[in-house]
């Protein structure tokens, strides 16, 4: 990879000598001879570096091809999210010369960032504008070879995209080079889809825990302390608790089972919420409230589920699905919910091999310029419906309702009956599904007409209704008929304490329920946000007893 010439700012600003004064309080000088490594890729121990006097070099390893992406000079500095979070390094960092370095260990990056308002808007913005530009030049240590028809390997897809880590995808089918690697490796057919970490390291069809371990995407659990607020979900809801926590001195771990964002992290593009005129897609909205949480502090684990609540006294305790058990003075359920399934007995055949919840970019190259078609009435299935029509050749909507005027959002209606691609079927049910390894066609049936037909389709968006991910808690809280959480006035009946629950407290003092999940809940990101970070006011109330 040749040295760029694009202007990179304000990728890489160049501070002034009054901001780097301000800065010398937060870090020590270090002395570096040339040609010597700062920092390595796969390294997770540096902060960040300013450079005070000489010249270093950030260098792209990826697939083992050395090449300088860009020379820093005074004033500028290194970094990117990682040093939030503290995952590992994608790139690597080496002197040109003999150089002067100010470093900044990660504990005092955060307290640059919450003390500092210039300095810290400077390095978030330089750090989220070098993330992007990673994951748009699949700069990293992650090689994922797998087969667009395979569900395993869409999983990985998604689970690397959502999660903002940078990859390079060749799929079996279609790059005539990846015999190459696979006997590099020996790798055989049948151990599709494999990730390749740091180069070296080979995981056949990992789970996305193992995953999370090889790249270090996983934040430290404490197990033996105690945390103020342990929030289960990193949906809208759950980051946003996080955020407003950690903004106010908490000490918070999230829980997440797979990425950031939530049911909502699977939206294309979401056009009502407040703030962005020009919508948002849901795994951007997530990233920035990750990067937000991280900035104050939060700690947040990926790919690690919550597998029961313990209902004794508090602290309470939240065992995790790798055996691992953490306490929390409070609890922030955030679980959200998942669209319900299709009654058909195949259906499971062909989940992510045609059969999809989610519809992001991951998705869209899949179908792209084929026929599809999504199932559901609601907002997430007509946000679904108009991003497919710019990447599909034909969107099929179908709905059990005579009409999207109940169930959607005037805008996406507008949308749907402005697009030419997309064809709305009401009263319309999925009847069967047909294929081999993947799905081929689809039947369908009117029900006021009883017509039936037949269309070769091999993607189905399936985006109905919703089961909340209450299932763990074991009959730990009240729920409602539907298992969704009860919270506040509708506890009351099997409340324990003298002083009443709290708005949004659940059947057990000082756990709350928040977002999809709740019972009553608006099933909408803003309301998610909003009731996300109200529950923290209400866990300071718990906290001081």
């Amino acid at each position: 990879m040749p040295e760029t010439t694009e202007p990179l700012d304000p990728m890489f600003p160049t501070l002034t000598d009054a901001q780097i004064g301000r800065l010398s309080a937060f870090g020590a000088q270090r002395h570096v001879a040339a040609h010597e490594i700062i920092f390595d890729q796969g390294d997770a121990t540096h902060g960040v570096f300013v450079l005070l006097e000489g010249s270093i070099e950030v260098v792209n390893v990826a697939k083992g091809v050395e090449g300088a992406m860009h020379v820093l000079h005074r004033g500028e500095f290194t970094g990117e999210v990682n040093q939030l979070s503290g995952r590992l390094s994608l790139v690597r960092c080496r002197a040109r010369e003999a150089s002067k370095l100010l470093e900044i260990a990660r504990a005092d990056l955060r307290r640059v960032m919450q003390n500092d308002a210039e300095l810290g808007e400077i390095l978030l913005r330089a750090f989220m504008l070098r993330r992007v530009y990673l994951i748009a030049h699949s700069v990293g240590d992650a090689v994922l070879i797998g087969s667009s028809h395979s569900a395993d390997t869409l999983r990985l897809q998604s689970f690397l995209a959502r999660n903002g880590h940078p990859h390079t995808y060749l799929d079996v089918e279609r790059d005539p080079d990846v015999q190459i690697i696979l006997d590099q490796f020996q790798i055989t057919p049948a151990e599709i889809p494999v990730l390749i970490c740091r180069s070296d390291l080979v995981l056949r069809n990992p789970t996305n825990a193992e995953a999370a371990a090889c790249f270090g995407l996983n934040a430290g659990i404490d197990e033996g302390g105690v945390y103020d607020l342990v929030v289960i979900g990193a949906g809208p809801s759950g980051l946003a608790s996080a955020v407003y926590g950690a903004s106010e001195g908490l000490n918070v771990l999230v829980v997440e089972s797979t990425a950031p964002g939530g049911q909502a992290g699977s939206s294309s593009r979401i056009e009502n919420y407040l703030g962005f005129p020009n919508g948002i897609s849901g795994q951007d909205l997530a990233r920035r409230a990750f990067i937000q949480a991280e900035k104050f502090g939060a700690n947040i684990a990926v790919a690690r589920a919550a597998r029961s609540l313990q209902c004794g006294r508090p602290p309470y305790a939240v065992e995790l699905d790798d055996g691992a058990s953490v306490q929390g003075r409070s609890i922030v359920i955030a679980a959200g919910a998942q669209y319900r399934k299709l009654d058909l007995p195949n259906l499971a055949h062909f989940e992510g091999a045609g059969v999809y919840y989610g519809a992001t970019s991951v998705e869209g190259a899949i179908c792209s310029g084929q026929t599809v078609a999504v199932v559901g009435g609601g907002n997430a299935a007509g946000q679904a419906a108009v991003f497919l029509s710019s990447v599909a050749k034909r969107v099929f909507l179908l709905v059990r309702r005579p009409g999207l005027a109940e169930t959607m959002s005037r805008y996406l209606i507008s949308r749907i009956e402005a697009c030419s691609e997309i064809t709305l079927k009401t009263w319309t049910e999925i009847q069967a599904l047909e294929g081999g390894a993947y799905l081929e066609r689809i039947h369908w049936r009117n029900t006021q007409t009883g017509l039936e037909e037949t269309e070769e389709i091999q993607h189905l968006f399936v985006m109905t209704g919703a089961s909340p991910n209450t299932s763990w808690l074991s009959g730990c809280l009240a729920l409602d008929s539907k298992q969704f959480i009860k919270t506040g006035a509708d506890v009351e009946k099997v409340w324990r304490l003298p002083r009443p629950p709290y708005l949004l407290e659940t059947s057990l003092p000082g756990v709350f329920a928040v977002g999809d999940v709740r019972a009553g809940s608006l099933k909408r990101v803003a309301a998610a946000v909003g009731e996300g970070s109200m529950a923290v006011q209400f866990v300071h109330k718990v906290l001081a007893g």
